[in-house]
């Protein structure tokens, strides 16, 4: 008989940049009976998703869903609603996603400006409002949460400069939304977009985004159609909204059934202790680097505490480093990306799997794994 090679797969706790661990009750959410997706109760099953997500994004905004794709679904929807050929986009960009924001802009024929500041700093306002005093750009994009560095950008200051500059403002919120607070009416922002697989908890699967209302005008008055028809909003808001569902797609049921579960344990132990619980274990994993001699790559002050840049010292190979912690431990992390290379590891401690009992077996391993080496490499 054929092997079945998901009876192979190990239970692995999940530290890296995502996807993260998932809730037992999210898990048994997706094996929830199927029905069908303009089922009434599925219905109301979309309506209790969609005020939740307002919450979590702090936004009264209609036009908050969920995408069926993953967070780059969530970029592109961003990108391909607003953007008409010859529009100006300024893109703030300080690691990996930046870049990817300015691929999708580019392919959409966007005149694109690239701001770039050195990775592991922040976006520096000051410069972004030089900028917007030299030229009007339709669109300025900032990633909230850089997942390939760990900064924390100052998003809410930057908001107010373009929201002044009369700009549409989207923010790429994927990995803080669930793990630090999402701001988005706050903040002015007038696009953002997030995914499941990180600080929900959730499996990777949907997109959650909003849009304001003056995004949305943009969206329906533009020149020429929505150039894919899978992620145009003016169709989708048919779906998602109004008191008479229009067919579009077929929503992935069980994963809309996961989301709507991911959201309301959030909701349940209430959104300012999901806060305080990743800011506690975050600074205990700090606390337990230190003491095995590592350092952070990014200053305390702009730290994310659920995705954690550690720099590997020399003398430790950190693919080697992670493989062990895998095939041993089983435990995963994350490398790093870019000019970040073989530099440092990422540690995730994101949702479900923000633990002190998590933050403490990644240490003990560390220790091991990294005396093993001092060992192998004094001998």
């Amino acid at each position: 008989m054929k092997k079945n090679y998901l009876d192979d797969i190990q239970d692995t706790l999940l530290l890296g940049a995502g996807p993260s661990g998932v809730a037992p009750s999210t898990y048994r959410a997706i094996s929830t009976n199927i029905i069908g997706h303009l089922d009434p109760y599925f219905i109301e099953i979309m309506e209790q998703i969609k005020s939740g997500l307002r919450e979590l994004m702090g936004t009264q905004n209609e036009v908050t869903v969920p995408l069926s794709g993953t967070g780059s679904s969530g970029m592109e929807a961003a990108f391909v609603n607003t953007v008409e050929r010859g529009d100006k986009v300024l893109i703030l960009e300080n690691g990996v996603f930046g870049n990817r924001m300015e691929d999708v802009a580019s392919r959409l024929g966007a005149v694109v400006t690239k701001e770039e500041f050195e990775w592991g700093t922040p976006v520096r306002p000051e410069r972004v409002r030089e900028l917007l005093a030299q030229d009007h750009y339709k669109i300025v994009a900032i990633v909230h949460a850089e997942t390939s560095t760990g900064v924390r950008n100052p998003v809410e200051e930057i908001g107010q400069i373009v929201h002044d500059a009369g700009s549409l403002y989207l923010v790429d919120a994927v990995t803080s939304l669930g793990g630090i607070p999402v701001e988005v009416d706050k903040w002015h922002a007038d696009i953002c977009y997030s995914g499941t697989q990180k600080c929900l908890s959730c499996p990777p699967g949907a997109a959650p985004i909003t849009f304001s209302p003056a995004a949305m005008e943009v969206v329906a008055n533009r020149s020429c159609k929505v150039p894919n028809w899978y992620l145009d909003m003016n169709m989708l808001t048919k779906y998602w909204g109004g008191s008479k569902r229009v067919y579009h797609h077929t929503a992935p049921i069980s994963m809309m059934f996961a989301l709507y579960q991911a959201i309301y344990n959030i909701q349940a132990e209430g959104l300012e202790n999901v806060y305080a619980r990743h800011m506690r274990v975050h600074k205990r994993l700090v606390a337990g680097l230190e003491k095995l001699g590592l350092k952070m790559l990014v200053e305390p002050q702009y730290r994310l505490p659920e995705l954690n840049t550690v720099l590997i010292p020399e003398g430790i190979d950190e693919a080697k480093l992670r493989a062990q912690l895998l095939d041993k431990y089983h435990i995963e992390v994350s490398g790093g990306l870019g000019a970040l290379a073989g530099k440092v590891i990422r540690i995730g401690l994101m949702g479900y799997n923000a633990t002190d009992e998590n933050v403490d077996r990644l240490l003990a391993a560390m220790k091991e794994i990294m005396a093993d080496m001092a060992a192998s490499s004094a001998a």
